[in-house]
């Protein structure tokens, strides 16, 4: 093994995508193994890789682990992106959680009925305006810094991008309302780690499509 990284899951964003962009946001390089059979998956349930049966896992510095935020609070405190105290880490979670709320609606769309996509996407332009972007938006504007905790680079704000970028896919004016917001997103898709992330070829993936819905499916069939 190269010392990487190892992070297995679909070919897809999914619930790994925040793990990639965290890695990615703190410069560290990673592999992939892609899931792409349910015999694969049932492999990796019975040769003990996935605690509770569930994906992503992320194999690194010796230990295979699983549960999303888990995962990324391992990441996070080992490159310094998660507060200098026990407070700033509270705000850090607060924000991270707000966050995670409104990605687990755009992780959840690709997956919703035909008939029940516009409506879904009104949802999550709703909960995106009205919601948690204002918060953020207030956050940045009463301490006037460039991060939103403690002037300093950390997971909360990796979230917040990935987020705004993903609600834009859909909506691409959401931003509209939110000067904020919108100076937050320059400086952060200018910061070198992210910039490199966001180019072509990099392991950043696409929105899904129906191939990655149907994979998703075929691997977690009962």
């Amino acid at each position: 093994m190269s010392g990487k990284p190892r992070l297995t899951y679909f070919n897809g964003r999914g619930r790994m995508e925040s793990i990639r962009w965290l890695l990615a946001a703190a410069g560290v390089e990673f592999e992939e193994v892609y899931l792409e059979t349910k015999e694969q998956y049932d492999k990796l349930i019975k040769d003990g890789f996935l605690l509770f049966q569930q994906v992503p896992l992320v194999e690194m510095d010796g230990m295979k682990m699983v549960q999303t935020r888990a995962i990324q609070s391992y990441i996070a405190g080992k490159y310094n992106l998660y507060g200098k105290d026990l407070k700033e880490r509270a705000l850090i979670d607060m924000y991270v959680e707000g966050v995670a709320d409104l990605m687990q609606m755009i992780l959840t769309f690709p997956f919703s009925p035909p008939d029940a996509k516009e409506k879904n996407l009104d949802s999550i332009k709703e909960r995106a305006t009205n919601r948690y972007f204002p918060v953020f938006e207030k956050v940045l504007k009463q301490h006037g810094q460039d991060f939103l905790v403690g002037n300093k680079f950390s997971w909360a704000d990796v979230q917040l991008m990935e987020a705004i970028l993903a609600v834009e896919e859909k909506i691409p004016a959401v931003l509209s309302g939110f000067p904020q917001l919108q100076v937050f997103k320059t400086k952060m898709s200018n910061m070198p780690t992210i910039k490199k992330f966001l180019q072509p070829g990099s392991p950043r993936k696409p929105p899904p499509d129906a191939h990655y819905v149907e994979t998703v499916l075929k691997v977690f069939k009962k």
